[in-house]
């Protein structure tokens, strides 16, 4: 009797694997985060878009301006519009009061001061450090020194000076949004022109 041979079958199962591309719009993308100071303005910069848009001091402190109102809806409306109109010397104001806390608190003078020397150093010198495995540039190591700074800030006092600072700003702006007229010197009408021409 005679046997019946099955053929082989060769099956090919060569080639490359590859992992599967990840969308680089999903995700934590470490680099991009690291980055981000580059799309927030600086410091500087935006205090010199503030001095652009800062409105005359004797403006803002025209005494013969500061007047009470009859309701609660327009003095709502005033301090919208005032909070709009002096945006800039408000934060003036806020910045004053920061400069005035760090000069009657030498402690936290002394640690900012040390973290803007090692920041300047660290500048100057421009050399990564490796921290581990991964390489740090100047930015990074600054941000490091910031973040060493702030037990040291905490232990001279400034979560106190922040909260008064807070608290100072808050109410001198209120007030001064609550009690001053700013229909004297312009009006809704001219208010909404100078909003469409900016």
């Amino acid at each position: 009797m005679a046997t019946m041979e099955t053929p082989e079958v060769h099956i090919d199962v060569s080639g490359d694997m590859e992992p599967p591309k990840q969308d680089p719009k999903s995700g934590f993308n470490f680099p991009s985060f690291t980055n981000i100071s580059t799309r927030i303005p600086g410091f500087w910069e935006l205090l010199r878009l503030s001095r652009q848009n800062i409105r005359p001091w004797s403006e803002f402190l025209q005494t013969s301006n500061f007047k009470t109102v009859a309701n609660v809806s327009r003095l709502t409306n005033r301090i919208i519009r005032n909070l709009a109109y002096f945006q800039s010397n408000y934060l003036f104001v806020f910045l004053g009061l920061i400069v005035y806390c760090l000069l009657t608190s030498p402690l936290i003078l002394i640690v900012l001061g040390a973290v803007f020397y090692a920041c300047y150093k660290i500048k100057q010198n421009a050399t990564p450090m490796a921290f581990f495995s991964r390489q740090l540039n100047t930015s990074q190591q600054c941000a490091a020194v910031g973040i060493a700074a702030v037990p040291l800030l905490y232990l001279a006092g400034a979560g106190a000076v922040m909260f008064w600072v807070l608290g100072a700003s808050f109410f001198v702006i209120s007030l001064h949004a609550a009690f001053y007229n700013i229909d004297a010197i312009v009006t809704e009408d001219m208010e909404s022109f100078l909003s469409e021409t900016v």
